[in-house]
C-alpha cells in the first residue's frame, strides 16, 4: 500500500508518501496566498492509494481532495513514535502556532498544551524580529549564536507580543545596543516561554523539537538547557507530522 501524508501549515506544506513501511518519497513548498494550488502541485505525480491530511489547513484538503483529516497534535506524536519509540515529549513550533505534547508509554497523548491565539514565540514572531533588526533569519540566528559565545550582558526583553516586542527592539537599537545581544535576547525569551509550556504538560527525557523553529539551532540550544535534558531533532523537523498522517492513512 503507497500512503500519503500532507501537512497544510502557515508557513509550509510538506507531503510525506510511505510505501512498505519506508518513506518513498517526501516534499516541502511554501504555503502562500494559494494553499490549493500549492498542496495540487505537491501532489502532482505523485501515486497513492490513501491520503490523511494535518494542519491548520487540513479542512482544505477534505474540500478539494476528499480525503481525511486528522489533528496536527495526533499526527505529530504518530510521526515522532515513528522516529523515536521512546519520545515521551514532543515540542512543535511551527509558524503560527507552539504545541507542547506528553505521551504515554504506548506513545499516545496524555496531555497538551498550544498557544493557537497568540504568535508569541513561533516562527513568525522570529521572523517578523528578525527583519525588524535588518537580518535574514540565517543571520538572526548566527547573530544570537555569536552573542552567546561572547561576554556581552543578555537584553532583557519586557514583550513577547509581536507588535509591542517588534517596538521594543528598534528601540533597543536606537538606543545604542548591539543587535546580536538583542537578538540573542528575543531567543532566551521565547525559549522561557517555550519552556513554561512544556513544563505544565511534563517534560520526560526522550524530547523531541520538531517543525519549522527547530531548524533554529540557537532556540534548540537554549530550549535543551532550560529543560537540562537532551533535546533531538529529527533530519528533517518539518516534516514530522506529514509522516504521521501517512502511517494513520497505511493504517
Amino acid at each position: 500500500m503507497r500512503a500519503a501524508g500532507i501537512d497544510i501549515g502557515s508557513r509550509s506544506i510538506e507531503l510525506v508518501v510511505i510505501e512498505g513501511g519506508r518513506i518513498a518519497r517526501s516534499r516541502i513548498a511554501e504555503t502562500t496566498h494559494d494553499p490549493v494550488s500549492q498542496v495540487s502541485g505537491l501532489l502532482e505525480g505523485v501515486g497513492y492509494d490513501r491520503l490523511v491530511a494535518t494542519g491548520y489547513g487540513r479542512r482544505l484538503a477534505v474540500t478539494y481532495l476528499g480525503c481525511e483529516a486528522v489533528s496536527e497534535i495526533k499526527a505529530v506524536s504518530v510521526g515522532a513514535g515513528r522516529l523515536r519509540p521512546e519520545c515521551r515529549t514532543i515540542l512543535d513550533i511551527g509558524g503560527q502556532d507552539t504545541k507542547a505534547v506528553c505521551l504515554d508509554e504506548s506513545g499516545k497523548v496524555r496531555k497538551f498544551e498550544m498557544n493557537d491565539r497568540c504568535a508569541a514565540g513561533t516562527g513568525r514572531f522570529l521572523e517578523v524580529i528578525a527583519t525588524a533588526l535588518g537580518f535574514s533569519m540565517r543571520d538572526f540566528v548566527a547573530a544570537a549564536v555569536a552573542a552567546a559565545t561572547a561576554t556581552s550582558s543578555p537584553v532583557e526583553i519586557n514583550s513577547m507580543c509581536t507588535v509591542f516586542a517588534e517596538s521594543e527592539v528598534v528601540s533597543m537599537v536606537a538606543r545604542g545596543m548591539a543587535r546580536e545581544d538583542v537578538a540573542l535576547g528575543i531567543h532566551e525569551a521565547t525559549a522561557r516561554r517555550t519552556v513554561s509550556m512544556m513544563q505544565r504538560v511534563r517534560v520526560e527525557p526522550g524530547v523531541m523539537f520538531v517543525g519549522g523553529v527547530a531548524l533554529n539551532a540557537c532556540m534548540v540550544d537554549l530550549v535543551a538547557r532550560g529543560l537540562s535534558t537532551d533535546v533531538h531533532v529529527p533530519e528533517e523537523p518539518r516534516c514530522v507530522a506529514a509522516l504521521g498522517a501517512a502511517i494513520l492513512a497505511s493504517t
